[in-house]
């Protein structure tokens, strides 16, 4: 065991992570490599932080695979980026399932290929009676969009008189997200030294703790996560309270 992991405490987990995995690029140009190199070779990191998170149970783990920003990139990054969707898929279904993980998918996935959608939904479909654990892909999501969508849905519902608006309130909004049945966000982390939130979970990371790394995501190790673990466990989470009032419940 790791003398990072060693320092985590079981009693202070987080709920639910959530990672925006940047840098690929910048990892790819720093070895004079095409873009589409680094998404290659950013495999390891997914398979860091997924086990990472088995290690220690916690039981959601979100990853920011596609946004819908991203379909506005160069069409042979975006083609490349698909492939290599799929690839992993296959090649990954087997291992998310011997570890008991659950898969789950949001975003808008009527704008992917046939083949990729078809796969993903396989793989949630194959691993919908695990239990120990979920992994969350956001491919072609934005948390906007999502957002809009939940109003748009709300506000369907209203007219066919399905929801009173005096009873709109944080819980009902959010079971109107692809989120639904998924705890908030406790962390979330950020690699490549940006400091930014990129349309992510917008909603959902309200009270979430951020942690920004200076680390490409290819060069993301398991402890690495364990420290951001450490330093999230190292903090008071108020929650609009003062210390103090923390202190007494």
């Amino acid at each position: 065991m790791s003398l990072i992991k060693k320092q985590i405490s079981s009693e202070n987990l987080p709920k639910h992570v959530a990672i925006i995995m940047d840098g690929n690029g910048r990892w790819a140009k720093s070895r004079g490599e095409e873009r589409t190199f680094g998404h290659k070779n950013a495999i390891n990191a997914v398979r860091n932080a997924i086990n990472a998170c088995n290690e220690i149970h916690i039981p959601y783990l979100t990853l920011y695979t596609f946004s819908s920003e991203n379909w506005n990139r160069p069409s042979d990054e975006v083609n490349t980026l698909m492939g290599l969707l799929a690839e992993t898929l296959l090649l990954e279904a087997e291992e998310i399932f011997t570890k008991g993980l659950r898969m789950h998918v949001i975003g808008n996935l009527d704008k992917l290929p046939a083949m990729v959608k078809d796969q993903l939904l396989s793989v949630v479909d194959l691993t919908k009676e695990n239990t120990k654990g979920n992994l969350v892909l956001a491919i072609s999501y934005g948390s906007q969009s999502e957002i809009l969508n939940a109003v748009k849905n709300i506000s369907s519902d209203v007219k066919e008189g399905k929801v009173e608006v005096e009873n709109i309130d944080e819980k009902l909004f959010e079971d109107y997200l692809y989120t639904k049945d998924f705890p908030p966000v406790d962390l979330l982390i950020r690699t490549s030294g940006e400091i930014r939130i990129s349309n992510f979970l917008l909603w959902q990371i309200a009270y979430a703790e951020l942690q920004f790394l200076n680390v490409l995501w290819p060069d993301f190790t398991k402890d690495i996560f364990f420290q951001c673990i450490v330093d999230y466990q190292n903090k008071e989470r108020r929650y609009g309270l003062t210390g103090d009032q923390i202190q007494i419940q």
